[in-house]
């Protein structure tokens, strides 16, 4: 489907949950800069603008300026420092969101060679769940899967049956 050197089983679980709420006549804000996925969004005909690169926990400009009918945020959560600010500034009333979730026989996620590209959060459902709650969303739909990988261990084993992946359709109350 798209390139091997993507994580096709998570852009193809995203893809599929973002076909089933948004359609293509919907403008997307995309928080985060172009990436793999937003070109994927884009080949498939969404209208996709993403932010530009600021930091999302102070500068709040982007998404404030915006008239997007949708926001998408896939994998950004969870390396914010106070997501919640940004969560409250979104004009738009329709929101899909990724994040990884927490697993309890890993720590969080912190790059050895990118010092910004580190999971200050990394949630448990419940908790991704609250968050928008909090900052004014009402979740209509969500899916979860797993991220096996093709290692020897006990880890991977539970990567096997353990869900890393947590999607959510959220609407503005």
């Amino acid at each position: 489907m798209y390139e091997n050197t993507y994580p096709n089983k998570r852009f193809q679980h995203t893809l599929s949950f973002l076909r089933k709420h948004i359609t293509k006549e919907e403008d997307i804000l995309d928080l985060g800069v172009t990436n793999p996925f937003s070109k994927i969004m884009d080949q498939e005909g969404y209208r996709v603008e993403n932010t530009k690169g600021e930091d999302l926990d102070l500068d709040f400009s982007t998404v404030q300026n915006s008239n997007a009918d949708v926001v998408t945020a896939f994998e950004i959560f969870e390396h914010l420092l106070a997501p919640f600010n940004v969560l409250r500034e979104l004009k738009s009333n329709k929101l899909v969101a990724s994040i990884p979730l927490k697993l309890w026989f890993s720590p969080a996620y912190q790059s050895k060679t990118d010092p910004w590209d580190r999971h200050y959060h990394e949630f448990e459902d419940w908790q991704f769940d609250w968050l928008l709650e909090k900052a004014g969303w009402e979740i209509k739909d969500f899916e979860k899967w797993t991220n096996p990988v093709k290692k020897i261990g006990i880890r991977p084993l539970l990567r096997s049956f353990t869900p890393r992946y947590y999607i959510v359709y959220a609407e503005r109350k």
